[in-house]
């Protein structure tokens, strides 16, 4: 979650989104986030040629083919409430601060609209409450959550988006937090349900939204993707 133009988004609008499958193994937080990011040049020339043959998102940006963070996955659940009721505003909060987070919405507001950002706030609900409906259903349970929290937990959210380009895109977090797999299968349901606008609204701003975190907690190198 490269930059896409919205040409590109309005072709993949008559694009079938089907498909089905089932969630990837459960895999330890290090070896799920090797992913992210890499300190050798070696490594990140490997991320980049991977970044260059892997599928496209239904909403732009590089695809995530490896195997889900599931520990982080974890974690964030835990900040938005716990499986059974997450909340992606608590969960914000639980992360940012509510002051922060006060002032990212009404920024958001302004940029887009209240209907807008309720459309998000309540997609992202849907989206990882799906997810773990899916998850379910394909026999998996979330493992112990990883030992993020606050600050450190958003800033890996950041990461985990973020393309090897330097771009966040939220389809790649999505990639990275439950699958390539699931998210494609969650996405199906979000637009069988709730509608193709609202799952676009849903990856417009969220990639907005995760680019103001970056900003705002020092990461600085994160780009702004095209979608926002």
């Amino acid at each position: 979650m490269k930059t896409q133009t919205h040409s590109t988004h309005s072709t993949r609008r008559s694009r079938s989104l089907a498909g089905t499958m089932a969630i990837a193994l459960i895999v330890s937080l290090p070896a799920a986030m090797s992913g992210c990011a890499s300190t050798d040049d070696g490594g990140h020339h490997q991320a980049s040629s991977s970044q260059q043959s892997a599928p496209m998102n239904m909403f732009g940006g590089a695809s995530y083919q490896g195997e889900p963070a599931l520990a982080v996955t974890a974690a964030l659940v835990k900040a938005g409430g716990g499986s059974e009721n997450f909340n992606f505003a608590k969960a914000l909060v639980s992360m940012l601060g509510e002051e922060t987070v006060n002032a990212e919405v009404a920024k958001l507001t302004r940029q887009y609209s209240e209907a807008e950002v309720n459309t998000f706030i309540g997609g992202m609900d849907l989206a990882i409450n799906l997810s773990l409906k899916h998850a379910t259903q394909a026999g998996v349970s979330l493992p112990e959550p990883a030992p993020l929290s606050g600050v450190e937990l958003a800033k890996t959210l950041v990461t985990a988006g973020t393309t090897p380009d330097g771009t966040f895109w939220s389809g790649y977090l999505f990639d990275k937090a439950v699958s390539n797999k699931i998210h494609q299968q969650v996405m199906v349901d979000i637009n069988n349900s709730a509608g193709y606008e609202a799952d676009l609204t849903t990856h417009k701003i969220l990639n907005q939204a995760m680019y103001d975190v970056a900003q705002a907690l020092g990461v600085n190198h994160v780009k702004l993707a095209s979608l926002h």
